[in-house]
């Protein structure tokens, strides 16, 4: 059986625009078209729908915060191509896509060690390597040394690419990719308590 994105968004109780936002994406091999209709497979809706929270109490800090983004778009900065997300981009433009520029409290960012990446409440990116940033005439935050730690090529089942160098940073992005993790923000960052906060 296969849906359309207004009723796979009301299978998965989210807004159309949140669903549409994972075909923009490409985290979503299996789709159709019927004239510009897209379609998908119930299953697959079934399947992320069923999908774990994200298991927060494991990490050994008290908060995270949580980068929101939306599918990649052509960035105008002299130092990135893209901002947001897609499956389609290497992991050297991801990384750039989503180290910076942002409205944050860098020094909270840092903290958390961790900085989990959603697009439409599903964790598709985990960074590592935070300690470090820079802050611009804006007012926005990016963070140099910023390691991907992993991301997300199909949400489905979930495929992941753990690409850190250290064995920890894989360890916490397998933990999280693919899972749901809901936070709530009037911008791109929002913080959420973590580990013994989440208790």
């Amino acid at each position: 059986m296969l849906l359309t994105t207004g009723q796979a968004a009301e299978e998965l109780g989210c807004a159309v625009t949140t669903f549409r936002r994972l075909v923009r994406a490409e985290l979503l091999p299996g789709l159709s078209r019927r004239g510009v209709r897209v379609m998908a497979p119930l299953g697959m809706v079934q399947t992320l729908g069923a999908r774990h929270s994200a298991p927060l109490d494991q990490l050994d800090v008290r908060e995270i915060a949580v980068l929101r983004v939306d599918a990649a778009q052509r960035a105008h900065d002299p130092d990135r191509d893209w901002i947001g997300f897609a499956a389609s981009l290497t992991p050297e433009d991801l990384l750039k896509a989503l180290r910076g520029w942002w409205r944050c409290d860098a020094a909270s960012v840092a903290a958390g060690e961790i900085l989990p990446v959603t697009l439409a409440g599903y964790v598709v990116a985990v960074l590592t390597g935070l300690s470090r940033w820079e802050k611009n005439e804006h007012g926005r935050h990016a963070f140099p040394d910023a390691v991907l730690a992993g991301y997300i090529t199909d949400l489905t089942r979930p495929t992941k690419h753990l690409t850190a160098p250290a064995a920890q940073d894989r360890a916490v992005a397998d933990l999280l990719l693919g899972t749901r993790l809901a936070s709530h923000s009037g911008g791109a960052i929002a913080y959420v308590a973590a580990g013994n906060a989440v208790n």
